[in-house]
This record gives C-alpha cells, sequence and structure tokens, in this order.
C-alpha cells in the first residue's frame, strides 16, 4: 500500500539577523499541536529501523504513538527507560546523521523529525512538579568522575536502582561539555540544571571543584566506594604544531567556549576576561569549530572565516550547525590550510594559508588535502581560534599508573567498559576521544548496567 505524503514539519527558529546578535536558543522547538502532528507521521514499522540508528535505543515508534495520543508523561517515561537526558539529546543529538537516516521516510517525504518531538517531551518532563522518588536503597557505593553526559547518565541509572552515587566534578558546576563546550543559543545551560535536579532528587550527590587526581585520589575513590566510574571527558586541546600559535590572540575552541560558555562572559558586568576580536579566523570545521565561530560573532566580531583544509561535502560538523552559520554570514574558506601565524609586537595580526586540493583515499575513506604548490595566500586576523580537536586530560592516568592508556591517551577498557583495574570502569570521550553527547552516554549507561551486574544489583 502506498504510504500518504504528509511533509515533515519545520521547527521554528529565531531570523538570523536577530539571533547573530544575542544568546537565546537559535531553534525554538515544536508546540503542542505540531509535536502530535509530527508524531503522527511515523510509521510504526514493525522492525523500527530507527531504533537501529539510536546509540542507546530509544524506542522510538513507542514513544511517538504516545505522542500522538497526546499522552506526554507516558512518552517520556519510555524514552526515560532508555535515555536520561532527552531535553539535552532532542537539541543537540546529530539525529540525521542517527535514527532519523534510518527512518523510511527519508527518501518519500523526509524523515520524521525524531529530534525534534523528543525535545518537546523531554522539556514537557522537566516542566512536571517533583515527584518523591522511592527507591530501595543497596547499600552499595560507587564515584562517579565527572559530570558530563557519560558520568550523569551512569549515576541516574545506578541512583534509580537504589546505589549511594557521588559524582565529582572539577569546575564549579555540574554538565560537563554540556555547559563548558556547547554555547547557550544551542544549549540552554537551564536545561542541564533541570536534568541535574532531577538526578538529586533520586539522591545522587555531586563534589564541585573536586579535581580527581590532586584533590582525591583513585585509591581514594576505591577505599570509600564499591567502584568508580570515570566519565571525565576529552579536555586536553589540540594545536597544529605551526609557527606563531604562542601569540597573543590564539586561542583554544576549549578555553575560549569555556569562558564563555561556562563563566557567562558574554553577560554586562561580567568578571570572567575574554578576546574579543574584530576579524576572527576558526580553524577546523566540525560543531566545536561552528559553535567558536557563531560565538564569536555573537560577542562582537565584524567579520568571522572558518578554515578547512578539505571540501564541503568532508566537513565534519552537522548539516544544520553549518547551514546556521552561513545564514549567521561566516564565511568559509575551504580547501585551505594554515602553515603560519602573522604577528606584530607578540599580537596575532594575520593568517598565513595554503590553497589545497584532494587526492586519493586514506584509511578512513576520505580524500587527502594535499598542497598546491605555490598558493600561498595572507589572511587578517586579530584572533585565531584553534577547534582541531581533544585528547583526554592526562592527569587521571598521571596519578594513578594502573590504568592502561592507548596511544591518544584514552584509557583502554573491555567489553564490559571495565578498564585495566579492578572496578574502575570508564566510558565517553575518556575512552573515545571527542565523540558526541549520546555515544558519551550510552557509554555511561552500559558502564551502570556493568557496575550492577558486578554489585549483584536487580
Amino acid at each position: 500500500m502506498a504510504i500518504e505524503r504528509k511533509r515533515r514539519n519545520a521547527i521554528p527558529e529565531q531570523d538570523a539577523t536577530i539571533r547573530s546578535k544575542n544568546f537565546d536558543e537559535v531553534a525554538l522547538g515544536f508546540d503542542e499541536k505540531v509535536a502530535i502532528d509530527e508524531a503522527s507521521r511515523c510509521l510504526n514499522c514493525k522492525n523500527a529501523p530507527c531504533m537501529k540508528g539510536c546509540p542507546v535505543g530509544v524506542r522510538i515508534p513507542e514513544f511517538l504513538a504516545k505522542v500522538r495520543e497526546g499522552k506526554f508523561s507516558e512518552a517520556g517515561e519510555i524514552i526515560k527507560s532508555t535515555n536520561s537526558l532527552p531535553s539535552v539529546c532532542g537539541r543537540v543529538c546529530p539525529q540525521e546523521e542517527q535514527c532519523e537516516k534510518m527512518c523510511v521516510r527519508v527518501k518519500i517525504d523526509g524523515a520524521v523529525s525524531i529530534g525534534g518531538v523528543e525535545r518537546f517531551i523531554g522539556d514537557y518532563m522537566l516542566s512536571l512538579p517533583s515527584e518523591n522518588k522511592e527507591v530501595i536503597k543497596t547499600g552499595k557505593k560507587v564515584a562517579v568522575v565527572g559530570s558530563g553526559p557519560s558520568g550523569l547518565t551512569c549515576a541516574a541509572q545506578l541512583a534509580q536502582k537504589g546505589v549511594e552515587v557521588t559524582v565529582y566534578e572539577a569546575f564549579h558546576k555540574t554538565g560537563g561539555v554540556l555547559v563548558y563546550g556547547i554555547p547557550e543559543f544551542r544549549l540552554p545551560k537551564r536545561l542541564v540544571g533541570a536534568e541535574v535536579d532531577k538526578l538529586k532528587e533520586w539522591g545522587v550527590k555531586f563534589e564541585l571543584n573536586t579535581v580527581v587526581g590532586k584533590t582525591i585520589t583513585i585509591d581514594e575513590l576505591l577505599e570509600q566506594n564499591d567502584a568508580v566510574f570515570i566519565g571525565s571527558g576529552a579536555g586536553l586541546p589540540m594545536f597544529m604544531g605551526i609557527e606563531g600559535e604562542n601569540l597573543n590572540g590564539v586561542l583554544s575552541a576549549n578555553e575560549y567556549l569555556t569562558r564563555i560558555n561556562l563563566m557567562r562572559a558574554y553577560e554586562s558586568g561580567s568578571a570572567t576576561p575574554v578576546q574579543r576580536g574584530k576579524n576572527v579566523a576558526v580553524i577546523g570545521a566540525g560543531n566545536v569549530a561552528m559553535d567558536a565561530a557563531r560565538t564569536a560573532l555573537r560577542m562582537g566580531a565584524d567579520e568571522v572565516t572558518v578554515i578547512y583544509r578539505r571540501g564541503r561535502e568532508e566537513m565534519p560538523a552537522r548539516a544544520e550547525e553549518i547551514k546556521h552559520a552561513e545564514q549567521e554570514g561566516i564565511k568559509f574558506r575551504l580547501l585551505s590550510n594554515p602553515v603560519r601565524i602573522l604577528g606584530e609586537n607578540g599580537k596575532v595580526n594575520a593568517i598565513e594559508c595554503v590553497k589545497m586540493q584532494l587526492g586519493e583515499p586514506d584509511a578512513s575513506g576520505r580524500r587527502t588535502p594535499v598542497a598546491v604548490e605555490n598558493s600561498e595566500f595572507i589572511l587578517p586576523a586579530d584572533m585565531v581560534i584553534v577547534a582541531l580537536g581533544t585528547s583526554p586530560n592526562p592527569l587521571i592516568k598521571d596519578s594513578f599508573d594502573a590504568l592502561e592508556t592507548g596511544k591518544k591517551g584514552t584509557l583502554i577498557v573491555d567489553e564490559s567498559l571495565m578498564t585495566s583495574v579492578d572496578g574502575v570502569y570508564a566510558g565517553g570521550d575518556a575512552v573515545t576521544g571527542a565523540a558526541t553527547v549520546i555515544l558519551a552516554m550510552g557509554a555511561g549507561r552500559k558502564a551502570a548496567q556493568s557496575i550492577l551486574d558486578r554489585l549483584g544489583v536487580k
């Protein structure tokens, strides 16, 4: 039987000319009527191909069916059974490369906006009054290192089974990369705070300003707990190693975004110092590069240019983020690679690049960029933001030699996500290197189940 065509509902957004000058959320989300209409587009496929694209196995057809019936609380409970942070995931997950990519409607009239409906339900659940969370305490204790997506997910799964959980966070606020790495205009921090408050209702404790490896050691955590989960992320920035990277005005995207996102340097009267460039160059083309470029524009830059050594099709950022950046006036210099950062009196004033062309595919299947001879050119810039990825901070490994790590400093784990140390588990970016929020959450969920199995908790 032919499938009736029903066009996908677009998520309303702030106008680009307005939003580029504020930090309010860009995507405004579905209202109740549109969420129901979009959910009704689901064909309720028996084999649910969309679920196969979800790293945490959200029961997508089931929750969409409840939304279609207007039973939002029931839809929320279905999502929450596998996804602890639906309000977050609805905003930042790359659904177009995961669940929505597998949707049968993709080639007909556009995939069901699974992320858009999930966001609506996540926000709805956060708006409900608090409930008394009653669980049978097991007497077991687990320490979670890091309050990012993997740590929060692991903590949630354990607490709901009666395990006493304490989360240790190095910063003065909870949320990890959700608060320091993702801008307010993509993920309002009040939502992260609300999700954390829900965990506190389950009895999860948070120790802030606590650097594991310095303030407290993993040995001490093992003595005080039945297991430890390391979800410390990957916050160590990478640089190119080219001339001029030590000039004033060259920043890692990590530092730049942390000052603005976590410490709210964009607010008037903020005590957090942050550089405000007028002609900003951003090196890289992933989601972090898009975040940095769009943030620089909102911080008062007259011109922001993204420099990337490959072409448009090879850009790793989400298509939505690239589109939003272009709408806001961000410029792109593709097939260009920085070779030197220039300066005067110790301060950046330009960046020298060389034109590139794509050669043969490398081991990953991506075509290798090759420099074009004698094609150097100069771009003026009073600020350069390097967004080339991150690796795990070596502090935890350096303070606990028994932990085995890979070549890039990532923690080595087995199939149960246990490290080389008995009783110490790890997941998220600390294991994979910088990846997506949903993959980190999937690791936190898997590690929690492994810990529960170890502790004999059903």
